[in-house]
């Protein structure tokens, strides 16, 4: 309780330093401000023996020194800091300006560069502009914020206060526009698709449900853009790619987070070979521009991206860390009650799934593709000619999580109504909706072709070495502050 009380006699403080600002006919809150240059250029450009040499920045106050007649702030703008000097005889009238100042309020400074004499360089000034007062107190001596639900609560007040998540967040825009711009070389069309989809198609999951007021038409966020990305490919565009939202309505958890990024690609005449090519290609592009060397440190894991990745089948797989062989279902219905896995009126082939991601994942450290998945469990999928049980999907995981899932695309009509229905009866009614448009699409004739899922998100995780999926996406769903 004390320590509320002393909040709130700081933010008085605060609320008191505004006005007398306003007392002295400035506006707290500023407006357009020009001749600002970023904190690392000014620094960068700076010459030892040059003492005519002017510079203007502004910023955020995040360190203040108050000793006396003169007083010491860095600022921290969007390319780093730089040290502010601030001097009773250069400033004249505005001293009175200087004295009001707090950690968090934002300003604009100009005037001589040179160094102090410890060696920093400083901006003399001899001007101040005001441009935002900050109300409340930032985080204590400006070590940063550290409560992980405060940090995610306030973001806003995160990207400033810790300077490496800063940093997380331009590498992610960075690597985004590395896969943008790898993709867009390969002659890849970036298309848009609908977020509000009449039917919850292209992956099995759980979606929200919203209402169209107008049309009083039930919609859902989509789970995925995949059979509207396809509808592209029989309307001629041979390769489209888009990078977006998709909403599932299941559990929070380090890996998984309700809305999320995706990157889905899809490229006529190919197959999920030319797909695995095309992921090993981009992921180890952006490793090369964005990390330090193909060894990753992620959390206990020093994961080895260099090339050919390893390939391994499903049924191998399963063999090789669970024991069972795919075919002997007594086996591994066996597996699964020792694993105290759910598999009451499971389907057998879900079952062995259930299996396959309780032995299996936690397993793949180093980039691997699972290769050769049982057919039924893939309802979009050709299947392999020499082996129709199996499908020619692929999934990669790195760091034991799933990061990417692509097929060989299933393009006859017939095949894939049936594959719709089957997949139909076990849903719940209010979804079991057959996308009857998708199918008179594949009528027209859609060409074969590969398609590629990758979650931008656990990328992002693992490139920047980040613990949790919230700590790459900068406002996840939080459960509200009770009381």
């Amino acid at each position: 309780m004390a320590k509320e009380k002393d909040i709130s006699k700081l933010e008085q403080q605060r609320q008191e330093k505004l006005s007398r600002i306003k007392e002295l006919g400035i506006d707290p809150y500023g407006g357009r401000y020009e001749g600002s240059e970023p904190a690392e250029d000014i620094k960068s450009r700076f010459k030892e023996d040059d003492e005519t040499q002017q510079a203007g920045c502004a910023g955020r106050i995040v360190l203040l020194r108050d000793i006396g007649k003169l007083i010491f702030i860095t600022l921290r703008d969007g390319s780093g800091t730089i040290q502010v000097g601030l001097s009773k005889n250069l400033l004249g009238q505005q001293w009175q300006l200087a004295k009001l100042l707090d950690l968090g309020d934002i300003i604009g400074a100009t005037g001589r560069l040179g160094k102090t004499k410890t060696g920093e360089i400083t901006i003399w000034a001899d001007n101040l502009s005001f441009l935002s007062k900050c109300l409340l107190p930032p985080p204590e001596k400006f070590h940063g914020l550290s409560d992980i639900d405060q940090r995610f609560r306030h973001r806003f007040v995160d990207l400033w206060a810790n300077p490496e998540v800063m940093e997380r967040f331009r590498k992610r825009s960075d690597i985004i526009t590395t896969i943008r711009e790898f993709l867009e070389s390969r002659g890849f069309l970036e298309v848009e698709t609908p977020m509000m989809q009449a039917i919850a198609g292209g992956a099995a999951a759980k979606p929200f449900v919203t209402h169209h007021n107008s049309l009083d038409l039930d919609l859902f966020l989509r789970i995925s853009p995949e059979l509207f990305l396809k509808r592209l490919l029989v309307g001629g565009m041979e390769k489209v790619f888009e990078i977006n939202r998709n909403f599932r309505n299941e559990g929070l958890s380090r890996q998984h987070n309700p809305e999320f990024t995706m990157l889905e690609v899809y490229q006529a005449y190919a197959d999920y070979n030319v797909m695995m090519d095309l992921t090993e290609d981009v992921i180890s592009l952006c490793v090369k521009k964005h990390c330090s060397g193909e060894q990753v440190q992620f959390g206990d894991y020093t994961i080895d991206f260099s090339r050919p990745w390893r390939q391994a089948k499903y049924t191998e797989l399963l063999k090789e860390y669970s024991g069972c062989d795919i075919d002997d279902i007594k086996a591994v219905r066996a597996k699964a009650k020792k694993l105290e896995l759910e598999q009451a009126d499971m389907d057998d082939a879900v079952v062995v799934n259930e299996v396959f991601e309780a032995t299996v994942e936690n397993n793949l450290i180093a980039p691997t593709f699972v290769i050769d998945y049982p057919a039924v469990l893939c309802p979009l999928t050709k299947r392999k000619k020499d082996d129709p049980k199996y499908a020619e999907r692929f999934e990669l995981y790195i760091a034991r999580m799933e990061l990417a899932n692509a097929y060989t695309e299933l393009n006859d009509p017939a095949e894939q109504h049936e594959n719709f229905l089957i997949q139909l009866r076990g849903q719940q009614e209010s979804m079991a909706t057959m996308d009857e448009d998708f199918i008179t699409a594949l009528k027209y004739g859609m060409p074969p072709a590969g398609g590629l899922g990758i979650g931008i998100d656990r990328l992002i995780m693992v490139l920047t070495g980040a613990a949790s999926i919230r700590d790459v996406v900068l406002f996840p769903l939080l459960k509200p502050v009770q009381g």
